[in-house]
């Protein structure tokens, strides 16, 4: 068999200071099935895309399509290292007789051939999930996105899926929970727009309370500004009791939750929630929208943070993705229930002066459309 030398161009063989696990499971291996080839059937469902290392990839594709050779006439040449050789180099052009060989000697048992390629599997695991995680919020931070809301669920049902099937792959061990340091919840950044839509609906939602009894899919955890988070609880309150909605009694019952301050006087309270423009629910739902795709970028964080852990096991990714799924799946349901067949269709009033602003908050710009896509 020719030994060429190896160009100094390819990168895959080439060791770098300190290669991951993976690149020593890839290699023993692969030495194993080239010293052995019978173990190939150790191996399943190992495929080339596991591999992280494309030349690898190339060479265990070649290995699977060949026939195995008869094992006695395997241990006294190497006709059948010369085929594999030459199968994998239209795909691996700097694969080299020389690395083949170093592969044979570096495995430490070939019988151990499940082992590496279970290692080879765990790790390719973590690096689809990461690169879901890394589409997801992506997706969920392009607001030229197309229905950027549903895109974005789609992506973290695309996760679901590949966790249910990373499940399957993988079983459960005891200490399934991994104890990776969690990022911080991505900060909400609060625009000028933003906060326009958030005074909006509360001025709506005093105008038109009896709309506001079919808004429960809404929360004061949505909001940018713990001022309007306070006076959503203060309007829904009045209203879900059954008691009276305008800006007196709004200022009565924010009055009662301590917002009244000496930089918030009762009339830019009353200002503030005195000037409806549109529909309570079409603002209401351009807020949860916002609140669902930074809860979607967080989700996408934590997978990330867990996926960077190489402490972590498969299941322990497969455990913290999972919950961290179910924080967005939680808002999914609001967001259904806000948008879904049955939603009631708005009502579309003119467009008014927006409400003029208090003290506390940052100046008010013109009402935006009363009709926006979501």
């Amino acid at each position: 068999m020719p030994d060429t030398p190896e160009p100094d161009e390819d990168d895959d063989l080439e060791l770098t200071p300190a290669p991951k696990p993976v690149h020593y499971a890839e290699q023993a291996l692969l030495g194993a099935l080239l010293l052995e080839p019978t173990r190939l059937a150790d191996t399943e469902p190992l495929i080339a895309h596991h591999f992280d290392s494309h030349t690898h990839g190339a060479l265990f594709t070649a290995i699977r399509t060949l026939p195995p050779p008869n094992p006695d006439d395997h241990a006294k040449d190497t006709a059948w290292l010369n085929a594999v050789l030459d199968h994998a180099r239209p795909r691996a052009p700097g694969l080299s007789a020389s690395y083949i060989h170093a592969l044979i000697q570096f495995c430490p048992q070939p019988k151990h051939a499940a082992a590496y390629a279970s290692m080879i599997r765990a790790d390719n695991a973590r690096r689809i999930l990461r690169a879901h995680a890394e589409r997801l919020a992506s997706t969920a931070t392009d607001p030229g996105q197309p229905n950027q809301a549903a895109t974005t669920l789609g992506m973290a049902d695309d996760i679901s899926r590949v966790l249910d099937s990373l499940a399957e792959q993988f079983a459960p061990h005891p200490g399934s929970l991994p104890r990776t340091a969690l990022p911080l919840d991505v900060p909400r950044q609060a625009g000028q727009e933003d906060l326009d839509e958030e005074r909006l609906l509360l001025a709506t939602a005093t105008a038109y309370p009896a709309e506001v009894q079919k808004m429960r899919w809404l929360t004061e955890a949505d909001f940018l500004l713990p001022l309007h988070a306070t006076l959503w609880q203060s309007i829904t309150a009045l209203v879900y009791r059954g008691d009276m909605v305008d800006p007196v009694t709004v200022l009565g019952e924010a009055q009662h939750r301590g917002l009244l301050t000496d930089s918030l006087t009762p009339n830019d309270l009353m200002a503030l929630v005195s000037t409806p423009a549109g529909s309570p629910e079409h603002w209401g739902e351009r807020i949860l929208k916002r609140a669902l795709l930074v809860r979607a970028q967080t989700v996408a964080a934590r997978i990330t943070a867990y996926t960077d852990d190489s402490a972590n096991t498969p299941h322990q990714l497969i455990t913290g993705s999972r919950r961290a799924l179910a924080d967005l799946n939680a808002l999914r349901v609001r967001w259904n229930r806000a948008t879904g067949p049955a939603h009631a269709p708005r009502r579309k009033l003119p467009a008014r002066a927006a409400p003029p602003c208090p003290a506390t908050s940052l100046p008010l710009r013109s009402a935006p459309p009363t009709s926006r896509t979501n």
